[in-house]
């Protein structure tokens, strides 16, 4: 099967937005301002993404990530932090995920960062399968375990 990876920085992209709508509606979430939340990405002016689909252009997936910087009075490191990352349901378990995660660790790479980090109440096991530790003296504000991965 041929699978489109594209890279998205622009979240007025329609099929982008289908795919957010529909993970957040898989979490239970209610969103009454979508058009507001996708503008508040853009305007954010740091945000990416890479969107997987199909050859028929399914959306199969995608992980949305953006640089965050970590600063104290002596050391400072930009880290690469996946925001958010869904595979769709029938999907899932066929390296969709392995695969759009290695585009986002890459593309951290590509610009310098060589940390990822990210937040998970689902997906601890995927991750650590994936080479990410639990870091356990960092605290996320949504309460969720904090893994990192050194990429070098």
């Amino acid at each position: 099967m041929i699978y489109t990876d594209r890279h998205i920085t622009a979240f007025s992209d329609p099929a982008f937005q289908a795919a957010f709508r529909r993970y957040f509606g898989e979490l239970g979430l209610q969103v009454k301002d979508w058009d507001g939340l996708f503008k508040e990405m853009d305007a954010e002016g740091v945000n990416a993404a890479f969107l997987r689909t199909d050859g028929a252009g399914a959306v199969l997936g995608f992980i949305q990530f953006r640089p965050t910087r970590f600063t104290s009075w002596f050391f400072e490191e930009t880290c690469g932090f996946i925001r958010e990352f869904w595979v769709a349901p029938e999907v899932r378990g066929r390296g969709h995920g392995s695969a759009l995660l290695a585009l986002a660790e890459g593309y951290f790479r590509e610009k310098g960062m060589y940390t990822a980090i990210l937040t998970t109440d689902t997906a601890a096991g995927f991750y650590e399968g994936h080479g990410y530790v639990r870091a356990p003296g960092c605290r996320a504000k949504n309460g969720d375990p904090v893994f990192v991965k050194r990429l070098g």
